[in-house]
Formats: structure tokens, C-alpha cells, sequence
């Protein structure tokens, strides 16, 4: 146990014997003697230290006790403290045969008084298995003991302890006898590991007396000599609240050694100190609940008397700016990790702590059927001596223990907060950074490319997942990398796959290694528009923190690149106009770049109405029809004050707009992501009761008025969640950081509203100033996530999972039958997938399956998602879940009785898993605690899904690229997008007249440069679309790769296009402005055959006239999403869903319809086994390969060739 050391550095023969004789009593004993507050001024981990175990009689048994042991949590079966667990994390600091062990929770209760079924031996260790305990029941979290030999244990105890502070002060006066003191801090944020001497004593006699050696240059030095005073002078003061009120009660401080308490400001902010000095240098604190302390310095002047103003600022919990950063180094190397945090005050402490990475663990080994266990080193608060309480963590000379997890936490007198975790990779210096070996990748093939050998439309080419990995560094230490290096592939081998009549060139990863990563940007796009009829919010602004960073278009769409060290978006959306309430939103994005896109609901503000300053007014908070409101505003009379303080007593316009949580159409329009940071600097979710938002103003100058003294009624009978009335209190959010911060408390007071009613309302009382958007809200500490994916198709397949794709979750209020409120949302949430899906952060209770639930829906860039469908049929294996777990969650889709329903979302009943149920430990939900499982979680595990209605749209690229990742870009001549950061799409219109609608393919090939020329870079297949006016008129909107410099930025490369359309087809006619470029701007490709069209493309972006529409963005859906509204609209500055098949065309073709027995290309290719048309070369410079269709029968003549036309060649007529 913590005890005192005393040494013998002075004193009487009496007190040295006085003190030896407490000590050994207190030894003998085995009590905790102490100095005064010497453990609880030393709290490791901000934990402050509970009662220690008395430790076993020496008489028993010889030996030494080792440090506690707690290498294992009691999740999934339970907490296995077992010794060759402990000898595997902690080597030699525990023996290898104990004698003894001894067991407690981590609350210090006795393993044998908790009630539980528990296992131990000194050889084996102790273990608590969660399915033998009582049913709801879950194994404690136990910490373990050893009793080892004598002399068999290593004293490790630098690893747990800092290093001794400096000697305290004596703390005798001048000439007398008294105590000094050092303290050292334990670093272990366990606290059985910190059972030593956390300070130390010894007596000291302090130096002669000497005199006071202040020198005051105006006045004399007081008696305590730490400040000067000037009897005939006189401070006068006067301290506001922000928006003007008077800061009653403030106390104000001398600042000297000690703060002095001076005096307190009047019921009008006023205060009137007699006796200090103006000299320009003393300092006086002014301090408030919950505003930031002000400091003063004494003004200068030869006057009897001077007067200061102040005006407090509220105080801001501090808010993390800066995270560190996730870094890979080699052993022997250094890495610095920074942290910076903002607030008010701004923080004054930063500690570091580091979570050991989880490692695997076989609790018996070599016995069948056991599960592999994940044991997670407890979190260490790191020597502050390493970064002296700064905000940089400095690590030299790394080893490869000293890998884990890291966070810094940043403390002020406001609160605390914590950074997000970075991770950091030390490997050995001769250790590969990366897996060399790729891992499965398919990607799918066109329709006419079936492989016989997987018996599927798709071929593995092998990816290598992008992480962070130890690659060459210069010599400097920074926060950020200057260069940062991901595993991606090194190495590619060409392979050829056969089709059906045809070869497909592709590139199949071979080697994975470290190199630079790929430059990424991330993009926020969306849409702001009203909650009520989607009305949008036309040129109003966009704010992140106070500086204006873009505005919204006509149709109240924006577009955002995100600062490159963004870790929270917070954007606030200003109404210029001011028919909607000012919205701040907490919007996930792809930290690994590309765009997301959000859909912004605003709330319509409410009609103003008047009020009178001089009278005591009443506001009802609810918006439902037939309910009683939710709470109400009680505004006493004289509760108006103007920003300068002055009261006012006029007619005030008051709009009040209340979110009413009972109506589940506007879950979507909540205001930030309803969290707070609670004492200890961890974010919690809170759940609504109701979002409020006020604007007073002058009925004449309309001048913002605030509000003191304001009453909120919450009506009890509105909170049927017995443990919510306790917890309730009201919020006020914080625009610059989305975070909501306290405002009060509520109490109970009962009204009597009616003669025969009589109510029991809950009263806080709130000040309206700065802030303007309230809410009425409990924390909630019964939390889940919910595994979700994404797909191309119904397939289902794992490497078409879509990223970027915005997963949202209303929580739903508990059903029917519970105690709890009516139907009704609590809060609002929305994640991005990833790689791997995402965690949906819900409510859920392990108690009654339906206590809570939950409707989720997805969308990617604008367009919803599809659920997979509960009726008629129910398909556990579709769905994602199996049983009997899914039939628990009660999955509907929301067209599950009524088919005419969206099938956008689904709605599942929040049940969380039972710790001893197999059934219910691989997903869908995860609890909260097992937020990584559920983000590592392997495809194959249960989840929920989604997935787009496949259109008629095929993608082919030689070499792979997923569009949702730019991280997936490979240096290579034959990438389709040849610049990251600069995606350029192409589309060209294509009008077809005939009654059916005809497949178009674009074969994209190099064409003028050296690397490519005649290589494939990819193709695209659409289907055309049906005019709505026009019967037998369709039309499609095909990509194809835009002329321009390849990856190497050397030279140009004129891309070979070729139009086929996959039916009996003839080409009518081309655009002649088209035609008119193509000739002046030389080679041009020759058409011979009148079933295609072939070209060079146009290096140039031409526009809709040209029927060629290009567009270039930094995200290659955005350029593509762009480029094909223009083309649908016909239009280079439109965009449109509706195909206008009459504008902007660039080539037309008649299509017949194949009658019966008739074959098309491919199926004439088909026919012809094993052959192949040879390319042909044109001047020895773009191979290709012919394809003419004769006039009759739709088949191909052989030797047909299309050519290339160069200068001085005769020019193709134009086909009319």
C-alpha cells in the first residue's frame, strides 16, 4: 500500500523516535499511513485511487507478492487471467511456479464474496466463464496476484512509475523545524499497479530569517510580503456577462504567490477594491461558473482612483484541433506524434496514453474446439517527462514494444477532451513493411466473356490494400510525414483472357510493396433544402467555424474540399433570406479522399409573433396535432436587455422553432450529431427530447435582443423512461465545434395548469445570449453498432462493395408495450462505408429485445439504395443474417405490408447480442465495447445490406481501378484516368432510331502514343434510353478516355474510340461541327464500316454542340455524374435525368430490329471457333482489329479493316 519514507536530515532525538514508532506500526499492520492527500492529489488516469487490498501475513507463507495482473476483459466467454497469458505480456515479473494467488474485482471486492462461479490455481491461474454464471449475468473484471519464492521476482518498476519530483519547500517558517516532500506519479492506468510510495518526506530545518527583499517602487510591501500596497488609491470595476448583463457574484483575485480572494462583484456587475497599486504590473483574476477567468492588469496613472471594464466569455470545454497522426518506422527510428486542442481557457495540460495493440492468445493449446481470444494491454499514461505536458510526443530510438495504439488527452479548468487514436508500426529493420503477396480482387467481365474455368463473370486480379507502412524518411521529426507511404502494388504481369470470339488484355497484381501513397482530396457535395416540401435554400452561405467557405447554388446545391488535416467537419448553413433556421451539421467524409455527398433538411422558420417586454410570456414547445406540447417557455416580464446590457421594455418579435421528436419526418433535419464531451474527455451520444430554437428582436429596429432569467416547463408526462427524468437536462450546442454543451438542470415542481389538473412539470431555467439553439436531452449509455455494406448488385459479392455510400440511422422510440415514450426518434446518425463496410452507432437494450429499434437507409450521391426485401419471400442468406437471430432483430423492409412503399430502408427491432450466444456473436450488432470486431469484421460475418439497381452500364478497365478508393490508382500507361486529383470524363450522345433499344460499346485503344499505341485501355457498354415523346427514338450517353497526357506527363496520346452498336445497326449521320474538328485537327481515322464509328478523340473540351461533353473534378464519380446530366440535358451548362434525345447529338444510327434466326456480331464471332481477326497496323503504328458488316445479313465481311487517316491521304466522305 501507499506509504510515507521519512529520513533524518534534522530534528530532536524525540522526533526521530516518534516517527520511526508510527512507522513501524504502520508496518506491522500493513495500514495506509500517509500524508495528507497524497494519493488523491496524484490520480493516474484521472482515476482517483480506491482502497487497496491488505496484503497476506508474512507469518504464512514466505515470499513476495508480484504487482496485479488484469490482461483480459470479461467480454465474449468471460476473463481469463491465466499465467501463461500474464508470463507472455509480462515475462519475468511473475515467477514461473507460484505459491499463492489471490483474485479481486477491479472494484477491490474479493473473488470469493462476489457470488460468481470463478476458477483458479497458482499453476494455472484464474478464470470466470460468462455461461456459468446466473442468467443476465456476465463475469466480473478480476485483477490477479502471485506469492512468489523469495528472490524470484525482477523489480520492474521504472516501466510503472516516474521519476521523483524535486524536494519540496521546507515547510517550517525561517528558523524553524518543518516537513519537505517529492511525489512521484504511476503511469499505469490500472490502479492494483500503483501499491507503492507515491510520496516521500523528511524533516528540515529551513534557513536563518532574513528581511522582506520586495522592493516596491510605488507603496509598501504588505505584511506577507508578496505584493505592494498604496493605501489612498481605490480600483473601481465594472464585469459584464457576454451580450451586456451584469456579472453578479464574480470573485476577484490578486495574483501573488497565492491567489488572494479581494472581493465580489454587486447584482450590477460592480466592484470597488481599495489599496493596490496601479503600477501597470499587479494582475487581478476575475472568475464565474461557467465562464472563462478574466485577467487584469492594474492600470498606470497617478490618480486617487481608476476604473476597468471586463466582460466575460464563456467558458468552452476544449476541443481537439490537431490529432495525431497513424506512422510506421523500423525500429531505431523516431516518430513524433503532435496534439493541439482549443477552449476556453485554452488547455494548460496534454497527457499521452498508449493501448497496446491487441495480440492472439490460445488459452489451451493444442486442444480442439478452442476459440482464439484477443487480450489488450490496459491503457498506460505515459511519463509526462517524455513531452513535459505538451502537445508533442517525441519517441526516439523506437522499439518494437513500443508499438500500440496512442492518444494525447488536453485538460483545462473547463473540462477535458481526447484526441483520436493514432496507430503506431514499428517493425524490425530488416522486416518487409508490406505483405508482399496481393490479396483476392475480382473484378467482373463483359457479358460476352463468361469463364469456363471459375464458372462466372469474373477474374482475379489481385489489389494490395492500402495502409500506412515504414518507407524511406528524411531526417527530420515533424508532426506530419513529409512524405507518406502506403503499401500498393509493385508489380504487375499481363495476362490475356479469352472470351467469346476475342482477347481482353488486363493487368493482374503479382507484388506488393511500400511506396509513396497516392494524392488524394477529399469533397463534401450536397444539397440544402427544406424539411417540409423541399423547398431549396437558394445563395445562402456555407460556414465552417467562423470563415465563410462556400454558398449554395439556385438549386441549393454546394460543393466543399475539405482542408487537408480536417478530422470533424462542422458546417453551419446561413439563410440569407431567413425563411430557415441556421443549421449546423456534423458531415462524415472519406478521409481517404473522393466526394460524399449529403442531402441538407433545414427547418422553416416559424412565423414571428409579438410579444410584450413589460409582461410575463408564455411559448409552447410542440408541434404535433392533437398532443399537448412538449414543454413551454415562461419568459417573466423585464427579461429583455438590448447587446449593450441596457434593459428593454418595448415589443419584441419572437420567433420560436421547436423539432419536434414525436414527429418522425424530421429525425433528418436534427442539428449536429447530438454528442458531448463529458469530465473525463469522452464523447457521449445523447438522446432528444426536443430542439429549440429562439430569435428576439426589437419590433422596431429589429435589433437581436437576449433573454436572463428564462423558465423551461418540461412536461413529465412526456418522459415515461423513469431513468431519462433524472438524467434530463437542457443543452445548448456550440456552432464552431457541433458539440452540445450543458446548460442546466432540471427539478421537479408540480402546477396545477387546469382547476381539476394538477401537473408535475420539470423546471430549468436557462439565459438566451450568444447561443440560440437549445435542447432538451438525457445521456444514454445503452449503445450498439450495426454492421452495414454496400454493393454494386444483388449479387452480393465482396469486391463489389461500394464506398463513400452515406449509411443513416434514425433510433427509434422503444414499441408499444414498454415503459417508455410513444412512437417516436431520439436521434439521428450517418457514417461513410469504407473498404469494410460501416458501424452504425444505435440505441439498444439486452434486456427487451424491442426496447429499442432503428430504420436505416443509404444513399450515394443523391440516389437511395436499395434494402433487401422482407416479403413475400424472407431470405436469411440475401438479407445477410442468419437465423435464429435474424427473426430476434424483426428485419422489415419498409415495404413489407404495403408493396407501393420505397424500398429504400429497413427497420430492425435493436437487440443486443448476448455475450453466451453463438448465434449472436458474429454480427449484425455489435456492443459498443466490440467497436473493433465490428469494423475488422470479414465479409462473410453477418450484416445488413444495400445495394443499387443495376443499370444497363458496364465498366471494363485494363488496368483495375476502384472509382470509390483513388488510393487504388497505379502508375501505368494504361490507366484510364491517367492523373490522380485530375479526373477527366468524356461522353459522347449517340441517337438511335428504331423501335428497340440497342447495347453501345465504346473500345477505347491508344492511338498516337508510343507506350500504348494499339493497347486496349478499357471499355464501356450502356443501353440506350426510350424518349418519352418519340416511340421508336432512343438514345445513350456513352464514356469514352479523353485524349490527353499520360501518367508520365510526357507526351499526348490521341485515344483510338470506336462506337459499335450491338444490333443490326446502320450509321445515319455524324455531327458536322464534330466531323469539321476531327478533319481539321489530323490524323483522322477512316470509317469504312457503316455499322460503327471510329475516331481520334478530340484533345479539346468540346461541348454540346459538338455532342462531345467533358467534364474534370477531383473525384472521378463527380466528373462522370456531371458529364452525364450535361449529356442527358443536351446541354454544356444544364444537367438532366430525363434523356432529351433531339440536343446535342454527335452520331445517329438506324436500327432494325433482328428478326428471328438472325445473329448478331458477337454471335457470328461465336460461331467461328478459335478465330480471331488479326490486327492489322496502318504505317506501322495503330494495330486494330477490322469488323465490317455487310449490307445484307448482318454479318461481318472478312478483312474488313477501319483505318487511319494521316496527311495526304484522300478524305472519307461525311455520312449524311
Amino acid at each position: 500500500a501507499p506509504h510515507r519514507a521519512w529520513g533524518k536530515d534534522g530534528g530532536t532525538k524525540a522526533w526521530l523516535f516518534f516517527f520511526f514508532l508510527v512507522l513501524e506500526i504502520t508496518s506491522v499492520l500493513g495500514r495506509q499511513m500517509m500524508l495528507s492527500q497524497s494519493v488523491r492529489r496524484v490520480r493516474p488516469g484521472k482515476r482517483t485511487l480506491g482502497n487497496f487490498a491488505k496484503p497476506a501475513s508474512p507469518l504464512e507463507t514466505p515470499g513476495e507478492w508480484t504487482t496485479w495482473f488484469n490482461v483480459d476483459h470479461p467480454g465474449g466467454q468471460g476473463d481469463f487471467e491465466r499465467l501463461d497469458a500474464i508470463h507472455f505480456y509480462y515475462g519475468d515479473r511473475v515467477c514461473a511456479r507460484p505459491l499463492r494467488l489471490e483474485a479481486r474485482t477491479t472494484d477491490w471486492i474479493p473473488a470469493g464474496s462476489t457470488g460468481q462461479v470463478v476458477h483458479g490455481s497458482p499453476r494455472e491461474g484464474f478464470w470466470c466463464l460468462n455461461r456459468e454464471q446466473r442468467p443476465g449475468q456476465n463475469c466480473s473484471n478480476y485483477t490477479v496476484r502471485f506469492l512468489c519464492p523469495p528472490g524470484s521476482l525482477r523489480r520492474d518498476t521504472d516501466r510503472i512509475w516516474s521519476s521523483w519530483s524535486p524536494w519540496s519547500k521546507c515547510s517550517a517558517a525561517c528558523g524553524h523545524t518543518g516537513v519537505q516532500t517529492r511525489t512521484r506519479t504511476c503511469l499505469a492506468e490500472t490502479v492494483s499497479l500503483c501499491s507503492e510510495a507515491t510520496e516521500e518526506g523528511r524533516l528540515c530545518m529551513d534557513q536563518a530569517c532574513t528581511a522582506c527583499d520586495l522592493v516596491c517602487h510605488m507603496g509598501q510591501v504588505n505584511a506577507d510580503c508578496d505584493a505592494c500596497m498604496c493605501q489612498d488609491f481605490v480600483l473601481h470595476g465594472t464585469v459584464s456577462l457576454p451580450g451586456g448583463a451584469p456579472a453578479s457574484g464574480a470573485t476577484v483575485y490578486l495574483m501573488t504567490k497565492t491567489l488572494k480572494p479581494l472581493t465580489r462583484t454587486d447584482s450590477s456587475g460592480r466592484f470597488r477594491v481599495p489599496g493596490l497599486c496601479p503600477d501597470g504590473k499587479s494582475i487581478l483574476k476575475i472568475t464565474k461558473t461557467k465562464f472563462a477567468p478574466i485577467k487584469l492588469t492594474m492600470p498606470r496613472t497617478s490618480l486617487k482612483s481608476a476604473t476597468v471594464n471586463a466582460e466575460f466569455m464563456r467558458a468552452e470545454t476544449p476541443y481537439i484541433v490537431k490529432n495525431p497522426e497513424t506512422k510506421a518506422r523500423r525500429a531505431g527510428q523516431s516518430a513524433a506524434l503532435c496534439c493541439k486542442a482549443t477552449g476556453r481557457p485554452s488547455p494548460d495540460e496534454y497527457f499521452w496514453i498508449l493501448n497496446k495493440v491487441p495480440q492472439p492468445y490460445f488459452p489451451d493449446k493444442g486442444k480442439r474446439g478452442q476459440s482464439l481470444l484477443w487480450l489488450y494491454h490496459n491503457n498506460t499514461l505515459l511519463d509526462p517527462s517524455l513531452y513535459k505536458h505538451d502537445g508533442k510526443l517525441l519517441l526516439k530510438n523506437l522499439q518494437r514494444d513500443q508499438s500500440g495504439e496512442y492518444f494525447c488527452k488536453a485538460q483545462s479548468d473547463a473540462g477535458a477532451v481526447k484526441s483520436q487514436v493514432a496507430q503506431l508500426i514499428v517493425i524490425a529493420p530488416d522486416e518487409a513493411p508490406c505483405n508482399p503477396t496481393p490479396e483476392s480482387y475480382l473484378i467482373r467481365l463483359p457479358h460476352d466473356c463468361f469463364q469456363n474455368a471459375t464458372n462466372s463473370f469474373y477474374y482475379d486480379v489481385g489489389r494490395c490494400p492500402v495502409k500506412t507502412c515504414a518507407g524511406q524518411q528524411d531526417n527530420g521529426i515533424r508532426c506530419r510525414d513529409a512524405v507518406e507511404n502506403c503499401c500498393g502494388i509493385s508489380k504487375t504481369e499481363e495476362r490475356e483472357i479469352q472470351c467469346s470470339g476475342y482477347t481482353l488484355p488486363t493487368k493482374v497484381a503479382k507484388e506488393c510493396n511500400c511506396q509513396r501513397c497516392t494524392e488524394t482530396r477529399s469533397i463534401v457535395r450536397g444539397r440544402v433544402s427544406a424539411a417540409d416540401n423541399g423547398e431549396p435554400m437558394r445563395f445562402g452561405h456555407v460556414y465552417m467555424g467562423n470563415n465563410r467557405v462556400s454558398m449554395t447554388g439556385y438549386k441549393g446545391t454546394f460543393t466543399l474540399h475539405i482542408p487537408q488535416d480536417t478530422e470533424r467537419l462542422v458546417l453551419t448553413f446561413v439563410d440569407r433570406l431567413q425563411k430557415f433556421v441556421n443549421t449546423t451539421k456534423v458531415l462524415p467524409f472519406n478521409k481517404k479522399g473522393s466526394a460524399v455527398f449529403h442531402e441538407i433538411k433545414m427547418l422553416r422558420r416559424k412565423e414571428p409573433i409579438t410579444l410584450e417586454a413589460t409582461e410575463t410570456n408564455i411559448i409552447p414547445l410542440g408541434e404535433v396535432d392533437g398532443e399537448d406540447p412538449v414543454a413551454e417557455l415562461e419568459i417573466p416580464s423585464k427579461s429583455f436587455y438590448k447587446q449593450n446590457g441596457e434593459p428593454y421594455t418595448g415589443k419584441v418579435k419572437a420567433s420560436v422553432t421547436f423539432l419536434d421528436p414525436r414527429n418522425i419526418s424530421t429525425a433528418t433535419a436534427t442539428q449536429s450529431d447530438l454528442n458531448f464531451i463529458n469530465d473525463d474527455g469522452d464523447t457521449f451520444p445523447l438522446r432528444t427530447y426536443g430542439m429549440f430554437s429562439v430569435d428576439f428582436r426589437d419590433e422596431a429596429t429589429s435589433e437581436s435582443l437576449n433573454a436572463g432569467k428564462v423558465k423551461v416547463h418540461l412536461d413529465s408526462t412526456q418522459v415515461k423512461m423513469p431513468e431519462h427524468v433524472s438524467t434530463m437536462k437542457l443543452w445548448s450546442l456550440n456552432p464552431d465545434t457541433g458539440l452540445w454543451e450543458e446548460e442546466g438542470d432540471f427539478k421537479f415542481e408540480s402546477q396545477r395548469r387546469h382547476k381539476r389538473e394538477e401537473r408535475t412539470f420539470l423546471v430549468g431555467n436557462m439565459e438566451i445570449r450568444e447561443r440560440r439553439l437549445f435542447n432538451l436531452d438525457v445521456p444514454e449509455s445503452r449503445r450498439c453498432f450495426i454492421k452495414v455494406r454496400a454493393y454494386r448488385s444483388e449479387r452480393f459479392l465482396p469486391s463489389e462493395q461500394i464506398q463513400g455510400v452515406v449509411v443513416s440511422v434514425i433510433n427509434l422510440e422503444p414499441r408499444t408495450g414498454f415503459s417508455s415514450n410513444p412512437r417516436a426518434w431520439g436521434r439521428f446518425d450517418s457514417v461513410i462505408t469504407g473498404p469494410n463496410g460501416a458501424c452504425l452507432p444505435a440505441f439498444c437494450d439486452d434486456q427487451s429485445p424491442d426496447a429499442y429499434s432503428a430504420y436505416v437507409l443509404a444513399s450515394l450521391a443523391g440516389e437511395e439504395l436499395e434494402a433487401v426485401a422482407s416479403s413475400p419471400k424472407f431470405n436469411p442468406n440475401a438479407i445477410g443474417v442468419p437465423q435464429p437471430y435474424l427473426n430476434k432483430l424483426k428485419y422489415r423492409r419498409t415495404d413489407h405490408e404495403d408493396p407501393r412503399v420505397k424500398k429504400t430502408a429497413f427497420q430492425i427491432s435493436m437487440a443486443k447480442p448476448r455475450p453466451n450466444s453463438a448465434e449472436e456473436s458474429n454480427g449484425p450488432i455489435y456492443a459498443f465495447e466490440n467497436l473493433r470486431a465490428c469494423e475488422e469484421a470479414p465479409p462473410s460475418a453477418a450484416h445488413f445490406r444495400f445495394y443499387r439497381i443495376e443499370g444497363d452500364r458496364y465498366d471494363y478497365n485494363t488496368v483495375p481501378f476502384n472509382e470509390d478508393d483513388p488510393m487504388s490508382w497505379t502508375e501505368d500507361y494504361l490507366a484510364w484516368w491517367p492523373k490522380p486529383m485530375e479526373f477527366r470524363a468524356c461522353y459522347i450522345k449517340v441517337k438511335i432510331v428504331g423501335p428497340v433499344e440497342v447495347n453501345v460499346r465504346s473500345r477505347n485503344m491508344g492511338g498516337t502514343h508510343r507506350q500504348t499505341v494499339g493497347k486496349l485501355y478499357g471499355i464501356r457498354d450502356v443501353k440506350s434510353t426510350r424518349d418519352r415523346d418519340q416511340p421508336n427514338v432512343s438514345s445513350a450517353c456513352l464514356e469514352f478516355k479523353c485524349s490527353g497526357m499520360l501518367y508520365d506527363q510526357d507526351r499526348v496520346d490521341r485515344t483510338l474510340v470506336k462506337i459499335i452498336p450491338q444490333g443490326s445497326c446502320h450509321r445515319a449521320s455524324v455531327n458536322s461541327m464534330l466531323h469539321e474538328y476531327l478533319v481539321n485537327h489530323l490524323p483522322l481515322a477512316v470509317n469504312n464500316d457503316t455499322s460503327e464509328y471510329t475516331m481520334l478523340a478530340p484533345l479539346d473540351p468540346l461541348g454540346h454542340n459538338y455532342g462531345i461533353y467533358t467534364v474534370t473534378d477531383q473525384d472521378p464519380r463527380v466528373a462522370k455524374e456531371i458529364a452525364l446530366g450535361r449529356c442527358f440535358d443536351g446541354t454544356s451548362d444544364g444537367s438532366s435525368r430525363i434523356m432529351k434525345s433531339n440536343v446535342g447529338v454527335a452520331l445517329t444510327f438506324n436500327c432494325i430490329e433482328r428478326q428471328v434466326g438472325r445473329q448478331s456480331a458477337f454471335q457470328y464471332l461465336q460461331s467461328i471457333p478459335g478465330q480471331t481477326p488479326a490486327p492489322s497496323t496502318i504505317r506501322g503504328r495503330v494495330p486494330f482489329r477490322g469488323q465490317q458488316r455487310a449490307r445484307r445479313g448482318g454479318q461481318r465481311r472478312p478483312g474488313g479493316m477501319a483505318s487511319l487517316r494521316f496527311r495526304g491521304v484522300a478524305q472519307q466522305p461525311l455520312n449524311n
